[in-house]
């Protein structure tokens, strides 16, 4: 079977390889994959692969082996997954913990653009707790991960500030209602909540933004840019705010994506996706994902075609 494999090259970050079809563990099922989506997380990974490394974590496709064990669908049934790894294949191993059933009325595509982004914005709320009434501060907010958590934000009863670098890539947070800036600086505080996944300058701005107690809650440094925090300046700043420090991991994955999976089907939740295309087109989308140039989700098809219901 194909599979894309790193090359450690930034311009072409993989390449496909031939290699034998994986075969799945007794709590795996075997899954031919339809669709996947890459996160700009990996195109960072890819810079300097580890030896043995296999990227690839957000599927979709259809179970040709169940698992052995007996856990998780059977044959035949359309699925969303989140392997650890490897998913950049024609076929992939997934746990079955890691699996949720998709409903006629999702396809491979919108499918594929749910794991790792939902599951990280659902676990982010959850972090910052209840969230009726209360005003959220969001960078980064044009990402995958940040339309997810506009959406589901303000669905909860937030009030949402999304900083967005320029007016394109916030014109869809603005339509959900949310509120967009294009500096933290620009935003309207004091905030209840910061989520922060930018790093750099942005962390002490937010941070300044907040009301006295208020939590920033540090989900990513996507600028690349190490954060410095003055201690004088955060005397002269908001009183007694937290900072937590949030990284989305830790299995089960099933039961997370079968909830991403019910509030697309009921219309609650809607995935942004800027690109469809070929996966002979990975690397060239990786690139252009890691430099930004794409909004919200890349998904690209392994056949061409989705597998719709």
């Amino acid at each position: 079977m194909r599979r894309l494999v790193p090359t450690g090259d930034a311009a072409r970050p993989v390449v496909f390889a031939e290699v034998p079809q994986p075969t799945p563990r007794p709590d795996e099922a075997l899954v031919k994959v339809e669709a996947i989506a890459p996160n700009r997380g990996e195109t960072f990974l890819l810079e300097r692969p580890r030896p043995g490394w296999l990227p690839g974590k957000d599927i979709a496709g259809l179970i040709v082996q169940p698992a052995a064990d007996g856990s998780g669908p059977g044959a035949g049934t359309r699925v969303v997954g989140h392997p650890a790894s490897g998913g950049w294949a024609e076929y992939a191993a997934v746990p079955t913990h890691s699996l949720a059933v998709l409903p006629d009325g999702i396809d491979s595509v919108r499918a594929a653009a749910l794991p790792l982004a939902g599951i990280t914005a659902l676990r982010l709320l959850r972090t910052a707790g209840s969230l009726v009434g209360r005003r959220v501060l969001l960078t980064g907010a044009s990402g995958g991960v940040g339309h997810y958590v506009t959406e589901l934000a303000l669905g909860a009863g937030a009030e949402v500030t999304a900083v967005t670098a320029t007016p394109v890539r916030g014109e869809r947070l603005a339509r959900l209602g949310a509120e967009v800036v294009h500096e933290v600086a620009a935003a309207q505080g004091p905030f209840d909540i910061a989520l922060e996944s930018t790093g750099g300058p942005e962390l002490p701005a937010a941070l300044a933004q907040l009301r006295p107690g208020g939590t920033l809650v540090w989900f990513g440094q996507a600028g690349r840019t190490p954060v410095t925090l003055d201690f004088f300046d955060l005397l002269g700043g908001p009183e007694r705010v937290a900072i937590q420090h949030f990284h989305y991991a830790g299995a089960p994955y099933g039961p997370d994506l079968r909830t991403l999976v019910r509030l697309v089907d009921e219309g609650r939740l809607h995935p942004e996706i800027g690109r469809i295309a070929d996966w002979t087109q990975t690397a060239d989308t990786l690139v252009d994902l890691r430099e930004r140039r794409i909004r919200g989700k890349a998904v690209l098809l392994t056949g061409g075609t989705p597998c719709t219901p």
